[in-house]
């Protein structure tokens, strides 16, 4: 297959396109990994589609003079940087594929410029983290404060203790320990205030935004996410469809890609 990298903001987010489709896939990937994460699934995409890689700037490949931690305080400004590739690589009626947190930055992307997309695909997405009166989100207040201060005094220890159980899966300990290495080849500081903006958002409101078909791939067991994650979305949206797998782990992308790929065809 054909592949291309363009200059400014495409170097900035080492952006690649493979495939020369008429409809492109654009994959955003989650906390602490980069393009390579889809490594499993994109291929089952490039004879038909243009397929759109891309690292947020901090991650990967990507162009850490770029990093901006004013503009990377909130997830609006990840968003941004959807948005400009869109517009620098004048792609049009553009399916978004998004991991983890990437599922709500597409969603203000799309809230940014309402014309982005035609599809959106989340694959463990979550709107709020953090459990309050009549919404679980899975993680007590004071639990991920815990957690944030573990990071903040041991990057490298938390990565080593967390991404076995985000990945999930124990009986394939290999999958945890890539996850880990991913983890730790990010930069720490920009790590430690990603993973805040990631876990402290609220993007529940910002639901409304979805006007476009959408769908929400979802694990039976995710440390991160849930069922109820991804029922809250379907009542809170239109137009959204839900596959629940009965994968686990937080990355079926990684541990299950046959399923997700199956069902992210069925869709698009």
């Amino acid at each position: 297959m054909r592949e291309t990298s363009f200059l400014n903001i495409s170097v900035r987010n080492n952006v690649k396109i493979i495939g020369e489709g008429t409809t492109t896939l654009l994959f955003g990937h989650g906390f602490g990994c980069d393009q390579h994460t889809w490594r499993s699934v994109s291929p089952a995409f490039e004879k038909d589609y243009r397929v759109v890689l891309f690292d947020y700037v901090g991650a990967g490949k990507s162009d850490l003079s770029a990093y901006d931690s004013e503009r990377y305080s909130s997830l609006e400004g990840y968003a941004k940087d959807i948005v400009e590739i869109c517009e620098e690589l004048e792609l049009q009626n553009v399916i978004f594929i998004g991991h983890s947190v990437s599922s709500m930055i597409g969603l203000l992307a799309l809230k940014q410029n309402p014309s982005i997309f035609k599809k959106i695909v989340f694959i463990g997405p979550s709107p709020r983290y953090i459990n309050e009166p009549g919404y679980d989100g899975g993680i007590d207040r004071d639990d991920l404060d815990e957690l944030l201060d573990v990071m903040d005094s041991n990057y490298m220890g938390w990565s080593q203790m967390v991404a076995p159980s985000i990945m999930g899966n124990p009986d394939r300990p290999e999958l945890g320990q890539d996850l880990a290495a991913s983890f730790c080849a990010m930069d720490p500081g920009i790590a430690r205030q990603f993973a805040r903006v990631t876990f402290m958002s609220d993007n529940r409101h910002d639901l409304l935004y979805l006007n476009v078909p959408s769908l929400t791939i979802q694990c039976n067991d995710d440390f991160l996410t849930s069922q109820y994650i991804a029922e809250y979305i379907h009542q809170h949206t239109t137009g959204n469809e839900v596959v629940l797998l009965p994968s686990s782990g937080h990355c079926p992308h990684l541990s299950d890609p046959k399923a997700v790929i199956k069902a992210i065809k069925s869709f698009i």
